[in-house]
């Protein structure tokens, strides 16, 4: 499945400082036949954060402060975790936390 994952507001120094990543995932591989956000974001801490997932998960969702959008709706109205993505979707991960 090809999904683009977009990275802002900062979070994109935890992957090597790259905003727009082209990933192909594998549904199956997880044993389920739907990709859910839960899957996408345990991925994405293997696969894509380079350096303090701290800062970018807490347990198995984002942190408090890190906006989520699947295809520009923000993922609280579809689901958070339980969110199905699907070829091509778009994810974007903004930070909200800035310094002062």
């Amino acid at each position: 499945m090809q999904l683009t994952l977009e990275f802002g507001g900062g979070l994109e120094l935890l992957c090597d400082s790259v905003k727009i990543h082209n990933v192909n995932v594998d549904p199956l591989q997880d044993g389920e036949d739907k990709f859910t956000m839960k899957s996408l974001l345990a991925w994405v801490r293997t696969n894509l954060i380079k350096e303090r997932p701290e800062m970018f998960m807490k347990g198995d969702s984002v942190r408090p402060g890190v906006l989520v959008l699947v295809n520009d709706c923000d993922w609280e109205l579809s689901g958070q975790l339980d969110t199905m993505l699907e070829e091509k979707d778009v994810v974007v991960f903004i930070s909200t936390l800035h310094g002062g």
